[in-house]
């Protein structure tokens, strides 16, 4: 009898971390060699994953490898060199992914994007084209082609790397385009949940505010503007990387498989302070 129990003890918490964790998952990380990408590759791997990611830079897939060779994971990485604001980049991907997984992809974070801070009336239309064309372009053509290996597995996750200017009502100075780019991407997600939920595909949206990254550094490095950055985040400061690895983690486990169609705000509680007074 007690045998048994402890058999019965064992399995439980081997289905328990099965839930809980990502092993033996296929996973495409998009820009996976910096910031939130990185940190996601990570999470993942630490997590038991095996992970595709891609880059612009042979040296920063290089790296990147290298590093999370180091650690030693139980999951594994590859990475190529893809620009997935075009079409031959993201086929590239899309073959590579079919390479390494046989056909069956549990997981795609769309995580690359770019920005170009100018005001709507100084866009040309080449930067246009290119904040368009990388953000949401690629989201949409890197699911509508991952499609076939997502339907593939037994309940796959798609999660979209938004931003908080695009999703909760209100206008930002991030720039008028990567705000239109990060408000269609929680709208796709929205619509592909409701499509492809008869294929047990779960589409969901993370949507960051200033996270320490090289993209928001050289914003953050003005006193003056990171102060009024604080001051409107109840939790007082800018989140980290990890923070917003680890809800794409979540999102992407058996844990949460009956959540789908949801864009989560992981920015310290900015989208809930509107004119809050924090020093009050």
């Amino acid at each position: 009898m007690l045998i048994v129990l402890v058999v019965a003890v064992l399995v439980s918490n081997a289905v328990a971390g099965s839930r809980w964790g990502l092993s033996s998952k296929n996973v495409v990380i998009t820009g996976g060699t910096k910031g939130i990408g990185k940190a996601c590759v990570e999470e993942f791997m630490e997590l038991g994953a095996d992970v595709l990611t891609c880059s612009r830079s042979q040296e920063d897939v290089d790296a990147l490898v290298a590093h999370m060779e180091s650690k030693g994971y139980g999951g594994s990485v590859t990475g190529i060199v893809a620009d997935l604001s075009t079409s031959t980049g993201r086929e590239a991907l899309v073959g590579e992914a079919q390479r390494c997984f046989g056909g069956r992809l549990d997981c795609l974070v769309n995580n690359v994007g770019s920005n170009i801070r100018k005001k709507a009336i100084e866009f040309s239309e080449a930067d246009y084209n290119k904040v368009m064309q990388t953000n949401l372009d690629s989201c949409f053509y890197l699911c509508t082609a991952l499609h076939p290996m997502l339907k593939a597995a037994p309940c796959a996750s798609v999660v979209n790397m938004g931003s908080v200017s695009g999703g909760i009502g209100i206008a930002m100075s991030s720039g008028v385009v990567y705000a239109m780019t990060k408000a269609a991407m929680n709208q796709l997600t929205y619509n592909l949940a409701c499509e492809w939920g008869k294929d047990n595909i779960r589409i969901n949206a993370v949507s960051p505010w200033y996270v320490r990254t090289p993209l928001t550094e050289p914003v953050l490095m003005d006193a003056a503007y990171r102060s009024r950055v604080l001051a409107t985040t109840p939790l007082g400061r800018v989140g980290e990387v990890e923070e917003v690895a680890a809800l794409t983690a979540f999102l992407c486990m058996d844990a949460a498989s009956y959540v789908t169609g949801q864009h989560v705000a992981v920015d310290g509680g900015f989208s809930r302070c509107a004119f809050f007074d924090l020093a009050a």
